[in-house]
């Protein structure tokens, strides 16, 4: 996934739809967590098991619930004036540190 090109495309749909006096940091992130609340309900009533296990159309839900979270956090980024692959490498090498990988 090319995030740069994605915003791009993310941009380009809220100018068309003349979005963009809505799209502040703050209500993106609103909106984030309202999506990611429809993410947490699939699993809701789920045993750990059965979340292993989802069904095709569970599957299908899922991934759209996730594109939502995943779209809004790359607007939050973008607004926000973040760049997601340099924040990601650094988190990634901040987290190899602080989580070592145990030796045997």
């Amino acid at each position: 996934m090319d995030i740069p090109t994605l915003q791009q495309r993310l941009r380009q749909f809220a100018a068309d739809r003349d979005w963009q006096p809505y799209q502040t940091p703050k209500n993106l992130a609103m909106a984030m967590t309202v999506e990611a609340a429809e993410l947490l309900e699939i699993f809701q009533w789920l045993t750990p098991e059965q979340s292993l296990d989802l069904s095709d159309d569970q599957r299908r839900h899922l991934g759209e619930e996730l594109s939502d979270v995943l779209l809004y956090l790359v607007q939050i980024a973008d607004h926000g004036g973040v760049d997601l692959d340099a924040a990601v490498e650094r988190k990634l090498a901040m987290n190899a540190i602080k989580h070592p990988a145990k030796k045997s």
